[in-house]
């Protein structure tokens, strides 16, 4: 078997419109498609990450709230590499999103802050250096 990357992550929400504003304007991530699922009651948003993945954003009626604190088992968070940590944060904090402090990984010392979507998921960004070709 040959796994290359990951090709989406799929997210249910339950307000799609306040979450649709946090993926693409809060995140800046583009749309791809979008649809309304008449006989699911559900809208299903294709949103590309810069690497070419996808997120998969859907909405359902009244679905179950997301088990957190404590930690349930199954996806713990989604985490996003980014070069600039700080511009991340100041970004969030212009579209009214508070990070949690930032904190530096113990094993690699790379610096890395949370948030939460507007359902509650908790959102990583992890700074990463981008190294050159002449490097």
């Amino acid at each position: 078997m040959h796994l290359s990357a990951i090709h989406h992550v799929a997210i249910i929400c339950a307000d799609y419109e306040r979450s649709r504003r946090f993926y693409v304007q809060t995140l800046g991530l583009r749309v791809i498609a979008e649809a309304w699922r008449e006989a699911r009651r559900s809208h299903k948003l294709d949103l590309a990450l810069p690497d070419g993945g996808q997120i998969e954003l859907f909405s359902f009626p009244d679905p179950p709230p997301r088990q957190s604190y404590p930690e349930a088992c199954g996806l713990r968070h989604l985490a996003f590499r980014t070069p600039d940590l700080d511009a991340c944060i100041a970004r969030l904090a212009a579209h009214g999103v508070a990070a949690e402090p930032v904190r530096v990984d113990e094993y690699t010392g790379g610096r890395f802050a949370f948030c939460a979507d507007p359902d509650g998921l908790p959102i990583e960004f992890y700074e990463c250096r981008e190294v050159s070709a002449e490097e």
